[in-house]
């Protein structure tokens, strides 16, 4: 086989299993609008979730930031990259989630694989929710430690698992909130688990950060658990991007000595990380607290008004509404649908999601209008019949 068959046998199957993935250039993709085409959309697939992308105090700090520092940072943070922007951030951070330290990273991606690169060594075993995402999973996978699954959100077989013999240290690894069902991991369960024996707990809190628990701080917060590593994500409830790890200040000096993806990445521009202060600001405000609530009240109103009989949807409170719809040809047709009715709406199919379990994954913002939900409600009535 040549390298080109090898590409296109691997294209073809995806084809042929309604999964390959594609992307379509957007105008506009956050916000309660989705601009493509010369068309305009009502969203209903973005991560924005507090509506913070556009807002004027955000954008225009990263203004004045880019106006003080450029528009990069002009190398890793280990060389010249680490300004009194990141600083600052990351001193932030730490106070509001009560945490000695936090350090930033690129990207959330970046983040889980640093850390999990970083600490685990071939003696040592990790434990993750099957339903981790994939950044977890794929890190966990290719470290030297040995991997085991737990059923998800299984604390009695996360137990089990622990309980099996190990001579190094063992990590468990799960999310806040799952991004592809939008249900919530019983963290103070799961962190009484790991604490009896021995093992230290990893949080992914992507989708609970800033829209969860008191002023935003997440559903580690909201649970009263406080893992011995966490890590928060800016391109969700923060509107913007990047990602920091919240931990000891031992653990915080370890990694930057041996986390890789600190030390030879080049560091987010300072702009941007005075633009996550100022999200910062906005998300621990009355006006977060309005921006939540309304956000709330809208998922209620969602879940009190969709036909259950012609789709599967998932437990979920938070904004992640997904619908279970099963089979990969049946998810694109009423994404298309929906989209030929003014609302953008994406299909996840294998192998982001488990075989058999192609969905719509919803998104709702606090952009969105009472009206702009029930619009979504009246099109997906009529494409399910």
């Amino acid at each position: 086989m040549t390298w080109q068959q090898k590409i296109d046998d691997a294209l073809a199957a995806r084809r042929s299993a309604d999964a390959l993935r594609r992307r379509d250039a957007v105008t506009q993709g956050a916000g309660r609008w989705l601009e493509a085409d010369n068309q305009r959309y009502l969203n209903f697939s973005s991560n924005d979730y507090l509506g913070l992308s556009h807002h004027p105090h955000i954008v225009r700090a990263w203004q004045q930031g880019a106006a003080r520092f450029g528009v990069g940072s002009g190398g890793s943070g280990h060389v010249s990259g680490y300004s009194i922007a990141h600083q600052q951030l990351e001193e932030a951070l730490a106070d509001w989630l009560e945490y000695p330290r936090a350090l930033l990273f690129i990207s959330g991606f970046a983040a889980n694989q640093a850390v999990i690169t970083a600490l685990m060594a071939k003696d040592d075993r990790i434990v993750a929710d099957r339903l981790s995402h994939a950044s977890l999973l794929e890190a966990a996978s290719l470290s030297p430690a040995s991997l085991r699954r737990f059923t998800h959100n299984d604390v009695s077989h996360l137990a089990r698992l622990l309980d099996g013999p190990c001579s190094g240290q063992q990590l468990v690894v799960t999310e806040g909130v799952f991004s592809m069902d939008g249900d919530i991991a019983p963290l103070a369960k799961i962190h009484q688990a790991a604490r009896t024996r021995n093992a230290w707990l990893l949080v992914d809190d992507a989708h609970g950060i800033g829209v969860s628990g008191k002023e935003g701080r997440g559903s580690c917060w909201q649970q009263q658990v406080k893992p011995e590593l966490l890590v928060v994500t800016f391109g969700k409830g923060f509107g913007v991007g990047g990602a920091a790890i919240l931990c000891s200040e031992s653990v915080a000096d370890y990694l930057l000595q041996f986390a890789r993806h600190l030390i030879y990445s080049t560091s987010m521009p300072p702009a941007q990380a005075m633009a996550l202060q100022a999200s910062l600001a906005v998300i621990r405000s009355a006006e977060g607290d309005a921006r939540r609530e309304k956000l709330n009240s809208l998922i209620q109103r969602f879940r009190a008004a969709v036909d259950r009989t012609d789709f599967a949807l998932a437990e979920s409170a938070c904004a992640i509404q997904p619908l279970i719809v099963g089979e990969n040809t049946r998810a694109l047709r009423l994404a298309n649908t929906l989209r030929r009715q003014g609302c953008w709406v994406t299909a996840i199919r294998p192998p982001t999601v488990p075989a058999g379990t192609a969905r719509l994954r919803l998104t709702l913002t606090q952009d969105h209008e009472p009206e702009d939900i029930d619009r979504l409600l009246e099109v997906l009535h009529g494409a399910g019949q």
